[in-house]
């Protein structure tokens, strides 16, 4: 689709103009304790991999980072990914991959649930992530060595979609929800390469709320603890400012200026045709249709974030 907004950046979430509604609501925290436990687990496993490869939702790539990871990993190598890339702005992909590379770090843009990029995956971890390692087990006779790769990422970021995929079958359980994976769990590859899969984690206090609500918006919190509404209203706003071809296209409405998250919420539902007793519009169910379908895809592809500019 081509809206893509320059302008969008990773700071506060937008809201249009004239929008007077300031949808208060509880900050998000999010941290069950089996996230605490997954942390300690990380740090205690890393010594039995050669490198990380860090899962990032590509339309939140900068909000989908853990910033406990950095340091629990120190300077062991990694390779960030991309993924959900077919869901994101491609440009804005793109841009992330260059954001990264010039911060000295190896990424790609992969699809997990389509096989689409992966099979860049084991070539740039070997000649470029672990390509010292490999050359110094080559001089010491180790050339056989398995490659040991820990798997990390947020909730619901598609770390088990990797590794069924890289696997070609069904190693571990998928579902479209967070926190399904809570045991880490080895699985061997055919290439001679092993991955650890770690549970999913998030950090203990959100002290960026607008990177918590596009966690949110993707789905990597879980809804149960979130006002679907609200969350579903500044969907709304950021996107009637910055992809309105996206409602146009999918609900047949036009964001005007002046519209606020809640008059676009109106407007979808009454599109749908989610209309109750008395003539009122069912925002909760049109809010779970449009957090559905903007997970899905179904909005088109869009990227919530850009790469921070540097000064």
């Amino acid at each position: 689709m081509e809206n893509y907004n320059d302008d969008i950046r990773a700071g506060e979430i937008p809201e249009n103009p004239g929008d007077t509604d300031n949808y208060d609501m509880k900050a998000i925290q999010w941290f069950p304790g089996h996230m605490a436990k997954t942390r300690r687990a990380i740090a205690a496993n890393l010594k039995l991999v050669d490198a990380a490869a860090e899962l990032l939702d590509a339309r939140v790539p900068l909000s989908s980072r853990n910033p406990e990871i950095d340091r629990i990993l120190g300077s062991k190598p990694r390779i960030v990914i991309l993924n959900k890339c077919d869901l994101a702005d491609n440009n804005a992909t793109q841009a992330w991959v260059s954001w990264f590379r010039k911060k000295g770090v190896t990424a790609i843009a992969v699809d997990c649930k389509s096989g689409k990029g992966l099979n860049r995956l084991m070539p740039v971890l070997k000649e470029d992530v672990l390509s010292e390692l490999i050359a110094k087990r080559e001089r010491s006779g180790m050339a056989g060595a398995p490659i040991r790769l820990m798997i990390l990422g947020i909730p619901n970021v598609g770390k088990s979609s990797l590794i069924n995929r890289l696997a070609g079958s069904k190693r571990t359980k998928v579902e479209d929800r967070p926190g399904v994976t809570r045991v880490k769990q080895w699985v061997r590859l055919r290439d001679n390469t092993e991955l650890l899969d770690m549970p999913g984690v998030l950090w203990p206090k959100f002290e960026d709320q607008n990177a918590a609500v596009r966690l949110a918006f993707t789905g990597a919190i879980s809804d149960d603890i979130l006002d679907t509404e609200t969350i579903a209203m500044k969907l709304l706003s950021f996107l009637g400012r910055s992809y309105p071809g996206s409602l146009t296209e999918r609900y047949k409405i036009t964001p005007e200026e002046g519209d606020t998250g809640l008059s676009l919420l109106y407007k979808v539902g009454k599109k749908r045709g989610m209309v109750v007793s008395g003539g009122e519009i069912d925002t909760e169910r049109a809010a779970v249709t449009v957090l559905d379908e903007f997970r899905s895809g179904r909005l088109g592809r869009i990227t919530l974030e850009m790469p921070p500019e540097e000064d």
